[in-house]
């Protein structure tokens, strides 16, 4: 099957170092297997993206010459196809709305010290309405394997329980919308941060439901900055200055643990051209631990 992997970035902020990181990793691999690499702009939670921000993201991935396949898609603009899936699952009987509120889940937690939802309005029938929905779990056991991280193992239904896939609003999750848009996209392959590793068995489970194809994942280590706060624009993280494209990413690559060219690279593109045959998956750090940017960058 053809390789066709993404870069899929939340409007939150700028690109900063640690998203050029996951970025640079993406298209590697995909240009790596001959594969395509696609842009989608996940903006599908308003009050927290920034003005702006998705421009600023399209415009860094330009000036550091990461370009993409075909157009580059917005969640926001594919509502029905999440429609759809919701219709779908309500056909399956899988879905049923939930008025518990953060307050009522909070105390829940802490009386079962555990963050497992235990099925409140599971068998309440409740309207929809203004409600959050949530995906009923029948068999919540997932294995797969992580390309980095190797076998994981997850009982959904001890870990999480039937999870939310639509929230109150009505604002489609983010779990919905990443296993509708992978799927429709025919995203082979997912490379991402290991922050999102512990999703990946709720997605699986949701592929499932929907008779999606699983695609194989690559969770790179974390980028987070001196103080151990991951890199993001509510941790003060600073925009990459697009005028320095070259030394960005030869930083990228370097947290990526891969081999450095012999001989200097005075251009993007001569970067780039010497990246894509010499990228080396076994090469990435093989740890779940973050890595300090500021640790990184100080060793040779």
């Amino acid at each position: 099957m053809p390789y066709i992997g993404r870069f899929a970035p939340s409007p939150t902020g700028h690109l900063h170092a640690g998203s050029l990181i996951t970025a640079l990793a993406t298209w590697l691999d995909a240009r790596h297997h001959n594969g395509r690499w696609l842009l989608r702009i996940e903006d599908i939670d308003p009050p927290r993206e920034v003005a702006g921000a998705s421009e600023s993201i399209i415009n860094s991935l330009r000036a550091h010459q990461l370009e993409w396949d075909d157009t580059i898609q917005f969640q926001s603009q594919r509502s029905p196809f999440y429609e759809q899936a919701l219709q779908q699952l309500r056909e399956q009987n899988k879905l049923y709305a939930c008025c518990c509120t953060r307050k009522q889940l909070r105390a829940i937690a802490e009386t079962r010290h555990t963050h497992s939802y235990p099925g409140t309005c599971r068998d309440l029938d409740l309207p929809e309405g203004d409600s959050a929905l949530r995906l009923r779990i029948d068999s919540g056991q997932v294995s797969i394997v992580d390309a980095l991280a190797g076998p994981i193992e997850e009982n959904v239904q001890h870990t999480v329980g039937d999870f939310i896939i639509r929230r109150r609003g009505p604002l489609f999750a983010y779990q919905l919308a990443v296993v509708v848009d992978d799927a429709l996209q025919g995203i082979t392959h997912v490379v991402r941060g290991a922050d999102l590793l512990d999703n990946t068995a709720r997605q699986v489970i949701l592929q499932r439901a929907l008779g999606y194809p699983t695609p194989a994942y690559l969770h790179i280590p974390l980028a987070v900055q001196a103080d151990g706060r991951k890199l993001s624009k509510q941790t003060g993280a600073k925009p990459i200055n697009n005028s320095d494209a070259l030394c960005n990413l030869q930083f990228a690559w370097k947290f990526l643990g891969q081999q450095q060219p012999d001989a200097d690279l005075g251009s993007v593109a001569e970067f780039l051209q010497f990246a894509v045959p010499n990228w080396r998956r076994d090469r990435i750090p093989a740890t779940l631990q973050p890595i300090s940017v500021a640790e990184s960058s100080s060793n040779s």
